[in-house]
């Protein structure tokens, strides 16, 4: 049986491989199960909320940039024009 590759809280790491969620197989995943953009984009910034709090509360002074967490969560998922 293939593990899931789920975000583990408050850690936002997979479950399956221990990288960073979404980690490279959550991604494929998460495109084949929303053939709408829009709505992985949207599934995803709710998951970066929670994130953002998670991460925050856990070490406040060591949280990653928003930045980084915004191309982590949603970057990848943009349809880049050009």
């Amino acid at each position: 049986m293939m593990r899931r590759h789920d975000p583990h809280r408050p850690l936002w790491l997979c479950r399956a491989c221990g990288g960073p969620w979404p980690c490279g197989t959550a991604r494929l995943t998460l495109l084949d199960e929303y053939a709408d953009r829009v709505a992985l984009c949207i599934y995803l910034a709710g998951m970066l909320y929670t994130a953002v709090e998670d991460l925050h509360r856990l070490d406040p002074r060591n949280a990653p940039k928003p930045a980084a967490l915004h191309e982590r969560f949603l970057g990848w998922a943009t349809p880049r024009r050009g």
